[in-house]
């Protein structure tokens, strides 16, 4: 784990090299059980999982309280929340399936991670519910842009950040372009490299910079059936 995050440019704590490894021991126990990942491999996990999630540590408001869209086995959440230990943020991990959700709680006890919430419930009805709540957001493999900005931007204070994981976001981008117009969305960066010099990633970094209309976001699964 050490030596392929170094790699990676990523420095970190004896101690939370430490808790990183043991969050990939917890993930490949649980995944016994419940499929939470297809990666097992522990190199391949190390580089696609945790190096990919804390890549996007330097987007992220050096206070403020974060929400992990769809946080699943709690990529990007749990690599950031420990490589950005002794920061003032706080995060809540949002995922609508409950076996993830009880796995996130299983994992924020085990490695005693402090500032850390975990809801269960659909980003539509948070969106609902918590509007404008969250200076910032981080979503990993959970939908096509011009669909996670309408899961993501309704929840975000004017001003607030998108940290939206990518491959190639080309394609992507071109077609979130009315999405973000109606939204209130602006795309003020994207950046792309390559991670263990092989994988070709991208951060695409949304601002809200007008309110969302309240209409937004939609009920009854429209992000994904009728997408802006």
């Amino acid at each position: 784990m050490k030596e392929i995050l170094i790699r990676n440019g990523i420095f970190l704590k004896e101690t939370q090299f430490d808790k990183l490894t043991a969050f990939c021991r917890i993930l490949t126990e649980y995944n016994k059980k419940i499929n939470l990942t297809a990666i097992t491999d522990e190199k391949e996990m190390a580089v696609k999982h945790i190096a990919d999630s804390i890549k996007g540590e330097r987007y992220l408001p050096e206070a403020g309280i974060i929400t992990d869209l769809g946080s699943g086995a709690g990529f990007p959440s749990i690599p950031l929340i420990i490589a950005g230990e002794g920061k003032k943020r706080e995060y809540v991990l949002l995922d609508s399936l409950k076996k993830r959700t009880d796995f996130l709680e299983t994992v924020i006890k085990a490695l005693d991670l402090k500032g850390v919430s975990v809801l269960h419930t659909r980003a539509e009805d948070e969106g609902r519910k918590s509007r404008g709540v969250y200076d910032c957001a981080v979503a990993r493999a959970v939908a096509p842009l011009n669909i996670l900005v309408e899961y993501a931007l309704p929840l975000l204070k004017k001003g607030g950040t998108l940290v939206a994981y990518k491959g190639d976001p080309d394609e992507e981008i071109a077609g979130a372009e009315t999405a973000l117009k109606i939204l209130g969305g602006e795309i003020v960066s994207v950046d792309k490299y390559l991670l263990d010099n092989e994988y070709a990633r991208s951060f695409v970094i949304v601002k809200k910079v007008s309110e969302t209309p309240d209409k937004y976001p939609r009920g009854q699964n429209k992000p994904r059936i009728i997408p802006l």
